[in-house]
């Protein structure tokens, strides 16, 4: 069974973390130019949406990593139930 276990959890799968999102018309879009900015709908401090595969499984706050403040990471907060609901971490 162990060998079969090993055989899953080798299954490459993609995380994303949603950092926010904006809708505009077309138009708009190819407006833009090199450094545009683009305002999400996240503010600072809010819960970031961590998905597999295209699906929530979690939520976290955006953090730097170790002392290097070029490189970023998350830390979980809630795992998202597969049934909609959540619970904290």
């Amino acid at each position: 069974m162990d060998q079969h276990l090993g055989t899953v959890l080798a299954i490459p799968v993609e995380i994303q973390v949603v950092l926010g999102s904006a809708t505009m018309p077309v138009a708009q879009l190819m407006k833009l130019n090199r450094g545009a900015v683009i305002p999400l709908n996240h503010r600072i401090g809010e819960l970031v949406d961590i998905t597999v595969n295209g699906r929530v499984v979690a939520r976290g706050e955006i953090v730097v990593v170790d002392d290097d403040s070029s490189r970023f990471g998350v830390s979980l907060t809630e795992i998202v139930s597969p049934a909609g609901g959540a619970g904290s971490v």
